[in-house]
């Protein structure tokens, strides 16, 4: 068993152990999804799609707040193959 040294203590921070989220959401979605939005609505002129994607910036903030790694697992969940196929 280690025995602690007297008179040193290590600091650890929260933002060296929390994921970098933007809005709510990690940095990469939020990138993508105003990146799609943008195209749609400057290029396209789809006005329409504004609210489809502020819906989906809220309902990812939501899905944040209960798990931060939600998307960093679904994205590694879509790369392994189903074993126990029905």
């Amino acid at each position: 068993m280690r025995e602690e040294v007297p008179g040193y203590y290590i600091k650890i921070h929260r933002s060296l152990t929390e994921p970098v989220l933007f809005a709510g959401v990690p940095r990469t979605f939020a990138i993508l999804n105003g990146t799609f939005g943008a195209a749609l609505v400057v290029g396209m002129q789809l006005y329409l799609a504004i609210p489809f994607f502020i819906l989906s910036h809220i309902l990812a903030a939501w899905l944040c707040r209960k798990d931060k790694d939600i998307f960093e697992i679904f994205s590694r969940s879509i790369k392994y193959k189903d074993y126990y196929e029905v």
